[in-house]
């Protein structure tokens, strides 16, 4: 039996704090200053965890690398499962040549590249977020902005940042039941307070998504869309948080605002153009070094557009014109778009309470062996229990969606089993990164240096409030789950919110608030966009690219929850 601890260097929670944040430290130092490729500074930080672990907490060896075990299992189901399956899908859009007509679909909605990545990332994304999380969106987005013309950094950059304010939602609404759950607060208190902070969120994500795909002038020239899609978003959101199903906010929340982007579109147009993507060092979009393709074009560009073509012998260049392409049909078109509503109507099927309580029967939960590990309390801890959801998990629910797009797409058998067998070598170098990342959290949760970081802020006082987000966006980045990041604080904040006479209310609804921020920068996520785009050790560029975006949204949840804490915007706490 181990015994947590939090303050094990000197008794002091400032340098057992310093002494627990080592690991992290390292992790992103290595990622975003060094430039180490992720797998080597994830297997560095879990190295460096571990150490700490034993050496300074004193926790026995045996169980220091049992929670290791486990956090790398998490890694692999459901974590890389998911992505696994989702990619797999993609790779057979493109082998079928599907992947082309899509793109030219999204055209047709909007010639404007940004109207269609702020509808792709941002609403899209939102739905796949709501109905299924775990990396779903960025791995499935970022492939689809792609299809559109972005280049492979530009399109995960995008699918990153726009994967935050739907995160509180997420998965049916998980993280926010999960809250309730940990610190024993009305599901509905919890749900209205995050949902009078993160729709605050929404309404500036599309902006900030515009000024990545086309920095101030495309701020300046698509803001009404952009600007239509995050405020309808956010006042559904507030709707469905506040009076509304729990589970369906972020499904509702993101079918309103796409449809109002349309409606939009039937009457207004963006003042300029889209530029021209240039080549970012990996072969542009779709290039050499972009998500690899299975059969067909080799450079997965598709069959090639109107346009011309150089031919000639002993260095002559004669210009001929190539041929037209005929019209994609509609059935064409209703097939390119198959596989992802096969991933929604599944994602809803399994969503439905009957269906769900069938599958969770098949569920098996058990304790991880050699794991008995207690709070400081005394408390038995439960990341001990693990959960093998085989049938009811998201990587099973894309498994078979990928065997129906097989079928729709009239791709033969062996051409999907090798589309499944390239999305395995891709994501090779993402699965040492991903496990390596989850089994450093799982041991940092286990030997309690995460709870000596959250101890330490918890302590701050009358200040809490503002510092509370942080504890949420800081267990997010960790554990890449801000269902996890509510375990593992949701608690801590209650009883910190209580001791500082503060409604515990908002400073649990500021953990996942927070958490949605410390979502892209999360090693894990980043790892499943990079892979997804076949950008598997350049994980630090993306790192720095969304670096920006947390460091200017993270200050201004702060100030708001410092906000609703003090007379000013105390009427906004249910």
């Amino acid at each position: 039996m181990y015994q947590q601890v939090t303050d094990p260097v000197g008794s002091s929670p400032g340098w057992s704090a310093l002494v627990a944040a080592v690991p992290l430290l390292v992790l992103f130092t290595l990622l975003g200053v060094v430039r180490v490729r992720a797998w080597l500074a994830a297997l560095t930080g879990l190295v460096l965890a571990l150490t700490v672990a034993v050496a300074v907490y004193g926790m026995p060896v045996g169980p220091a690398l049992g929670s290791a075990a486990e956090g790398a299992a998490f890694g692999l189901f459901p974590a890389l499962w998911i992505v696994v399956n989702a990619i797999w899908i993609y790779q057979m859009t493109v082998a079928s040549g599907h992947f082309e007509v899509l793109r030219r679909a999204f055209a047709k909605v909007s010639d404007d590249r940004r109207v269609q990545g702020v509808i792709i990332a941002f609403c899209f994304g939102a739905l796949l977020e709501a109905l299924a999380g775990f990396g779903t969106p960025v791995a499935i987005c970022s492939v689809m902005l792609i299809a559109i013309g972005l280049t492979p950094v530009k399109a995960a950059t995008v699918a990153l940042i726009a994967n935050t304010a739907p995160v509180a939602y997420g998965a049916v609404g998980l993280p926010v039941i999960t809250l309730a759950r940990v610190t024993g607060l009305p599901l509905d208190e919890v749900s209205a307070m995050t949902g009078r902070q993160v729709p605050l969120l929404a309404v500036f994500v599309p902006l900030a998504l515009l000024v990545v795909l086309d920095g101030r002038r495309g701020l300046r020239e698509v803001w009404p869309a952009a600007l239509v899609c995050g405020a309808t978003f956010a006042a559904v959101q507030y709707l469905m948080a506040n009076y509304g199903p729990v589970e369906l906010t972020d499904v509702a929340a993101a079918l309103v605002s796409a449809a109002a982007v349309l409606l939009l579109l039937r009457r207004w147009r963006p003042a300029g153009e889209a530029p021209a993507e240039e080549p970012d060092g990996t072969g542009g979009a779709g290039g050499a070094e972009g998500p690899a393709p299975v059969g067909g074009d080799p450079a997965g560009a598709g069959t090639p557009s109107v346009g011309t073509a150089s031919a000639g012998t002993a260095g002559t260049a004669v210009r001929v014109q190539a041929p037209p392409r005929p019209a994609d049909t509609r059935a064409e078109v209703v097939r390119a778009f198959t596989p992802y509503a096969v991933v929604i109507a599944l994602f809803s099927v399994v969503s439905v309470p009957a269906v769900a309580d069938a599958l969770a029967r098949t569920t098996a939960t058990f304790d991880w062996p050699g794991l008995h590990i207690t709070s400081p309390d005394g408390e038995p801890l439960g990341l001990v229990r693990f959960k093998l959801d085989w049938l009811a998990g998201g990587g099973t629910v894309l498994l078979v969606a990928g065997l129906i797009t097989a079928l729709a797409l009239r791709v033969p058998a062996w051409q999907a089993v090798a589309a499944y067998g390239r999305t395995l070598r891709q994501l090779r170098t993402a699965a040492v990164t991903v496990t390596a990342v989850l089994a450093l959290a799982y041991v940092m949760n286990a030997s309690g240096q995460t709870a000596t970081m959250g101890a330490f802020l918890a302590g701050a006082g009358s200040l809490f409030p503002m510092l509370s987000p942080l504890l949420g966006w800081f267990g997010t980045a960790v554990t890449g789950s801000d269902t996890s990041s509510n375990s593992l604080f949701g608690a801590l904040q209650v009883s910190a919110a209580e001791g500082a006479g503060h409604s515990p209310v908002l400073t649990a609804a500021a953990n996942t608030s927070g958490g949605v921020l410390g979502k892209m920068i999360s090693p894990q996520n980043l790892a499943i966009g990079a892979s997804a785009v076949g950008l598997s050790g350049r994980e630090g560029e993306l790192f720095r690219r969304v670096l920006a975006a947390t460091a200017v949204f993270v200050p201004l949840m702060c100030l708001l929850v410092h906000l609703q804490s003090t007379s000013l915007l105390s009427w906004m706490v249910p």
